[in-house]
């Protein structure tokens, strides 16, 4: 038995030096047979000149947007992204708390359906991407910022509701139990020491959402649902690529200084 076990070792051990080159033909041949997939016609006659445009009003944009009092400049729209980020982030936060509390796994065994029930209901809610959600409550209440807002919202939920649900499993249970042992009741436990513990991290959570937020109201406006979105695609359609320049130079600043901000509060959070 043991001389046969010393003759498998060899070839566990060759298997293991060499694996990683298995898998990497595997991904290599599966990377060939999707490109050869692909059919390519070639670039368009307009291609050089085009590009040539691009680059040119990339680098050279148009200041005079930046603002002109009109409402519908840059700095107007931006407000405007923010503000559908803005409240979508915080309307999502204060929904995902009953979920997050419904999904949140007990070690209890008439409880697992519950918690299982929940998972599956965030799932659902974050199967759809927000660009989607956003086309959907277009043709429901029109465009504008205020489809943009719900997308954002409904979609936020299912990420946060998984997020606080996971705080909630990992939290640590030693504030609650001296408290029952104390004599306290379920409310008592829950204000005591259940939401003290896990309010940073529900803190913390959010602000990474709108991190995330940020960057999908500044999309969602190229199918109608408000913010800088809209103007941009009016530019790109209408090859204004100076104007194009501009929005994208202050989409990245923006995005920037949100990144910065709350980079900085949730380091004091945690």
């Amino acid at each position: 038995m043991q001389a046969m076990m010393s003759n498998n070792k060899p070839h566990l051990s060759l298997w293991r030096r060499w694996n990683w080159l298995v898998w990497l033909i595997v991904v290599a041949v599966i990377y060939v047979w999707a490109i050869g997939g692909l059919q390519f016609t070639g670039l368009q006659e307009s291609a050089g000149s085009v590009s040539k445009s691009i680059v040119h009003g990339l680098v050279n944009p148009d200041w005079k947007y930046v603002y002109n009092g009109s409402g519908e400049d840059l700095v107007s729209l931006i407000l405007q992204t923010l503000a559908i980020a803005f409240l979508g982030t915080i309307i999502s936060a204060l929904i995902s708390v009953p979920f997050a509390f419904w999904a949140a796994r007990s070690e209890k065994e008439h409880y697992r359906l519950r918690s299982g029930s929940g998972k599956i209901v965030l799932t659902l809610i974050r199967t759809f991407p927000e660009i989607v959600l956003a086309i959907m409550f277009i043709k429901a209440v029109g465009p504008g910022s205020y489809a943009g807002v719900l997308a954002v919202s409904i979609h936020s939920i299912g990420m946060l509701g998984k997020l606080f649900s996971e705080a909630i499993e990992n939290m640590d249970r030693g504030a609650e139990e001296a408290i029952v042992s104390a004599g306290g009741n379920s409310p008592q436990v829950f204000m005591l020491a259940t939401l003290p513990t896990i309010m940073p991290e529900f803190i913390s959570y959010t602000l990474y959402r709108f991190e995330i937020a940020v960057r999908s109201a500044s999309i969602l406006g190229m199918v109608g649902a408000g913010g800088i979105g809209t103007p941009m695609i009016f530019a790109i359609q209408t090859r204004n690529w100076p104007r194009v320049g501009i929005i994208l130079l202050g989409i990245v600043v923006m995005v920037l200084l949100i990144d910065s901000l709350s980079e900085q509060l949730r380091k004091r959070l945690i």
